[in-house]
């Protein structure tokens, strides 16, 4: 995934536009817009200054993957999970546990039809 295209998309999340926020980063509207446009890229600081501004690391937003992230989703699990109150943390845990049983379900279902 571009920067371009995870700037949009965490942009979108926020529900703000491309304008609005080139004034928080204290950017032009152009040079923002660029960014998005994937034309031109940000320097160091103003990559810090997204990375900072949206709670990511500046991995996430170059799509760069360590050996402890197997895709795009999982640090995007990790970046919704951050942005998330305590309580909706547990809640959050709770529905992916309820996800996991109801798999296991599943699978022992299609066990019991072949047997």
């Amino acid at each position: 995934m571009s920067l371009g295209e995870i700037l949009r998309n965490l942009l979108e999340e926020r529900d703000m536009t491309q304008k609005q926020f080139a004034n928080i980063l204290n950017v032009s509207a152009s040079a923002f817009g660029n960014y998005v446009q994937d034309t031109r890229e940000p320097d160091y600081d103003t990559l810090k200054r997204l990375a900072s501004y949206f709670n990511v690391s500046i991995d996430y937003l170059l799509d760069y993957r360590t050996p402890k992230a197997n895709s795009f989703l999982e640090d995007d699990l990790l970046r919704v999970f951050r942005s998330l109150t305590p309580e909706q943390q547990e809640l959050f845990i709770e529905q992916g546990k309820l996800f996991i049983s109801h798999n296991h379900k599943k699978i022992k279902s299609s066990d019991s039809m072949i047997s």
